[in-house]
């Protein structure tokens, strides 16, 4: 049977962040099979594990669709008072963010306790699709709609975009579909052409659509939902392999 790090498997268990575990094992409040636990060890998820007087069990899957409201951040660090979003949901499984959405944007993010599953989506080489509609300053144009699909050189981050769908949906509107995650990546590109980024709002995170949910809403992703997803991600797995 596969081993696992004893900090990772609990943190997988929904019971505490690898840092945390850390902690409580040096405090010599974690048990393994009945002995003091070390740190770093691995395990095998058979073996009985005591963390805090209580014993580790697999938790309920959970992930969720969250539609984030604008102010809310997706990060649990103190460096911003805002509240962030596992606050917000006040889940009763421990669960956290997969990826970001900045806190000036709305929409789509899942929150999970799966760290498997973090991990495969957060891969940024498999090009997971994202949809989002994007409100402008100025009218859009069939020349900066071209640009943006083409690929943006940021100067800020020196990289350039990979190509890109756009489609303009209104005079200052157009949704775009990117397939990586650039550190606020749509305001910077629209910033290089001159173009200010009014609103900004994912509708999309690959079949996972937004739909009706309303704002500071959560749903259950469905199972078909989680089937198709979990699918395409063991897909691209093998590939891989």
């Amino acid at each position: 049977m596969e081993e696992i790090r004893i900090n990772k498997y609990l943190s997988d268990m929904g019971i505490c962040s690898r840092r945390e575990a850390d902690r409580l094992i040096m405090e010599g409040k974690v048990l393994v099979d009945g002995r003091p636990a070390l740190t770093g060890m691995k395990i095998r998820r058979d073996q009985v594990v005591i963390c805090d007087g209580k014993r580790a069990a697999e938790p309920e899957k959970v992930l969720l669709a969250v539609n984030k409201p604008r102010g809310i951040v997706c990060t649990t660090s103190q460096k911003d008072r805002a509240m962030n979003i596992v606050e917000m949901v006040d889940y009763p499984v421990r669960v956290y963010p997969v990826g970001r959405l900045d806190k000036d944007s709305e929409g789509l993010i899942f929150l999970t306790n799966q760290g498997e599953l973090v991990d495969q989506m957060m891969r940024g080489s498999h090009g997971h699709e994202k949809e989002y509609v994007v409100r402008v300053d100025r009218p859009v144009t069939g020349e900066f709609a071209g640009k943006m699909a083409a690929g943006v050189y940021l100067e800020e981050l020196d990289v350039t975009t990979r190509p890109c769908k756009v489609r303009i949906t209104g005079e200052r509107e157009f949704h775009i579909i990117l397939t990586q995650g650039l550190n606020r990546q749509i305001r910077r590109m629209c910033k290089t052409f001159g173009y200010h980024v009014r609103e900004l709002c994912r509708i999309r995170i690959m079949n996972i659509k937004l739909g009706s949910l309303e704002t500071g809403a959560w749903r259950k992703v469905t199972p078909e939902e989680y089937g198709q997803l979990t699918e395409r991600l063991q897909t691209e797995n093998d590939q891989e392999e």
